[in-house]
């Protein structure tokens, strides 16, 4: 097994569960490996998310496209990090988001019904599963408060104090669209704090 698909298998499953040979067998019959060009479009609203992946390269967002035909960024996927239009993949319906490639980005992915047959299978991974969703969740909480209650100034500096350096690189109009606030904004935040 190649050894970043491993640590990444380790990073996310080993934490909740010490994982088998027999584990790290179906993990890897059936994660299956994806490359995808910068600004290439992963999935797409209105059509179906059919895997779940895990970030080896590359910067993701995740966005709708709002009334004015905007981008609205909810959030982002790096090395490491799992990624995907989660609504589409769960529920089965067509995604209500885009999932974009911003960078290069190398991703490995398992379909829905190998998915399910995961946790069928090997029942320890229900707990991997249960934190997952719990991080959305608070994750989610966290950034709504944020966007509620602090300023343009304080959102940025929360971003940036916690942010994967990775996003540093991507362009500045998915960062500001994630903070809430005009490009120009971001960027004299940014040129204060730089």
């Amino acid at each position: 097994m190649n050894s970043a698909i491993k640590n990444l298998f380790d990073q996310n499953f080993g934490k909740y569960t010490s994982l088998t040979r027999t584990e790290y067998d179906f993990l890897e019959q059936n994660f299956h490996e994806f490359e995808y060009s910068q600004r290439e479009m992963i999935v797409e609203g209105g059509n179906y998310s059919k895997y779940f992946y895990f970030v080896l390269s590359g910067v993701q967002a995740l966005y709708l496209i709002n009334d004015k035909g905007e981008k609205v960024v909810l959030g982002f996927s790096f090395q490491g990090s799992p990624s995907g239009a989660f609504d589409s993949f769960v529920s089965g319906e067509p995604s209500h988001f885009f999932l974009e490639a911003l960078t290069d980005s190398v991703m490995i992915g398992i379909n829905k019904t190998k998915f399910d047959e995961l946790f069928q299978q090997f029942p320890a991974f229900y707990k991997w599963r249960a934190h997952f969703m719990e991080n959305i969740l608070l994750g989610r909480i966290s950034r709504e408060v944020e966007m509620m209650t602090l300023s343009a100034k304080d959102r940025f500096n929360a971003f940036i104090k916690r942010c994967h350096p990775e996003l540093l690189q991507i362009p500045q109009k998915f960062l500001a669209s994630y903070l809430n606030m005009k490009p120009e904004t971001f960027s004299r935040l940014r040129a204060i704090k730089d």
